[in-house]
């Protein structure tokens, strides 16, 4: 069941079974790229989920990072998501800040960059995506050599340690070095492991297939 943190209690609080109903507050791109995760794991979890945004209108785009359309006029909410610049509400969930700099880079990149740091955890300033552009590339292409291999099951064991992760308020960054340690698994298949990738990116929404067929 997933757990996330709420900063109007300061502890970790399960999220009841049933409709879900998420109020984004304000346009931080690291907000709504932390909502949308919210969002994609609650639906595997079994939630009906509702998510809508108040506030400025983003000055950029969602759909490149990946956030999905946000269509529900928020009302009486379940879980808030923001940065607590406008008070914190039952429920809610803060997200530290990300570099405003980050804002004319490569989409794809900034969103493994956000998820690279815990949501609750500031990044920095100056904070670099060499690193995190890189990740993506390998993966990316690793990703379009084992599309080729002979199909396999996706391995259950890094899918449940995954799903742990995600479960556990959110910690990402435990779910991208399960999919390093998974690409160098010499006992998981290339056919395995493409498996294992896709599905995991139907939560952390990284594009990784998108080099499939290009070469």
């Amino acid at each position: 069941m997933l757990r996330l943190y709420d900063s109007t209690n300061r502890t970790a609080r399960e999220l009841r079974p049933g409709p879900l109903r998420i109020h984004v507050h304000g346009a931080e791109p690291r907000v709504h790229v932390t909502a949308d995760i919210i969002r994609r794991v609650a639906i595997r979890r079994g939630h009906q989920v509702l998510i809508g945004h108040s506030g400025p209108v983003p000055d950029w785009d969602p759909a490149e990072l990946n956030v999905q359309p946000m269509e529900w006029p928020p009302g009486d909410a379940d879980l808030h998501v923001g940065d607590g610049a406008d008070g914190v509400p039952i429920g809610f969930v803060a997200v530290a800040p990300a570099p405003p700099s980050w804002a004319d880079a490569d989409p794809p990149a900034v969103r493994l960059a956000m998820l690279s740091t815990h949501y609750r955890t500031p990044i920095e300033p100056g904070h670099a995506l060499d690193a995190p552009a890189e990740r993506l590339r390998r993966w990316r292409e690793l990703v379009a050599d084992w599309a080729s291999s002979p199909g396999r099951p996706m391995s259950a064991d890094y899918v449940a340690e995954a799903g742990a992760a995600f479960d556990d308020d959110l910690d990402i960054p435990v779910v991208l070095a399960l999919l390093d340690r998974l690409a160098d698994d010499p006992e998981i298949s290339p056919g395995s492991k493409f498996e294992t990738f896709v599905h995991l990116d139907l939560i952390l929404a990284l594009d990784l297939v998108s080099a499939i067929g290009r070469s």
